[in-house]
């Protein structure tokens, strides 16, 4: 997008959990401030975006990373998405305008993007081999950080006792690791799963598998 400088697709807004928390530039999200979430835009980088269906606009500044639902463009605070008139529908197909190209920087340290803490040395038993999964499963998240993965996948193999998929996918030339439990039977059994798995992972979705 930085050369095109215009970008089109649907926009998501921040759920009310997030109050507070810390965003990858650093700062903590606060719902009634007109910031965003970019997968690639320069932190401080001030944006247009349009709502298509109602051509109402709002100008936000990008200092978070995501969001990394396939299709979705950007994630909104909740008072970007009121002006956009989406609360109600969720989601809109938007229109996203480099207004300020800014220099990157935030008020505050930058945070590196799924950044954890390593010991010197940990070890991991693990299996691997490729799979063509059928149905439904419960998407967790996505990580950059392999290390992430493997807590993440241990601890939720223990709890639920599913079989766990990793889909390995390229955006905009950046590798992410999505972590799915699953398959499972049935959309419904998927759903009661994401559910329960909201109440430690907000952003948890059904995946399905035959469209992606």
């Amino acid at each position: 997008m930085a050369g095109a400088q215009v970008q089109t697709g649907k926009a998501s807004f921040y759920a009310d959990s997030f109050e507070g928390s810390t965003t990858a530039s650093g700062e903590k999200y606060k719902a009634s401030k007109l910031t965003a979430a970019h997968k690639i835009l320069p932190f401080g980088t001030v944006v247009r975006v349009t709502n298509l269906a109602t051509q109402a606009q709002v100008e936000v500044t990008i200092n978070d990373r995501g969001p990394y639902k396939e299709g979705r463009v950007i994630d909104l605070s909740r008072a970007a998405a009121e002006k956009l008139g989406m609360i109600n529908t969720g989601v809109a197909d938007v229109k996203i305008e480099i207004v300020d190209a800014g220099d990157g920087k935030t008020k505050t340290p930058a945070v590196a993007v799924d950044h954890v803490a390593v010991e010197e040395k940990e070890y991991y038993d693990f299996k691997i081999s490729p799979v063509v999964p059928k149905g439904f499963g419960a998407q967790v998240g996505t990580y950059q950080e392999l290390v992430n993965l493997f807590r993440i996948s241990e601890t939720l193999k223990n709890k639920y006792k599913k079989k766990i998929i990793v889909q390995v996918k390229v955006i905009n030339g950046v590798k992410y690791y999505a972590l799915i439990l699953g398959p499972l039977g049935n959309r419904e059994k998927a759903e009661t799963l994401v559910s329960d798995l909201k109440k430690q992972f907000p952003d948890a979705f059904v995946f399905d598998y035959s469209k992606n």
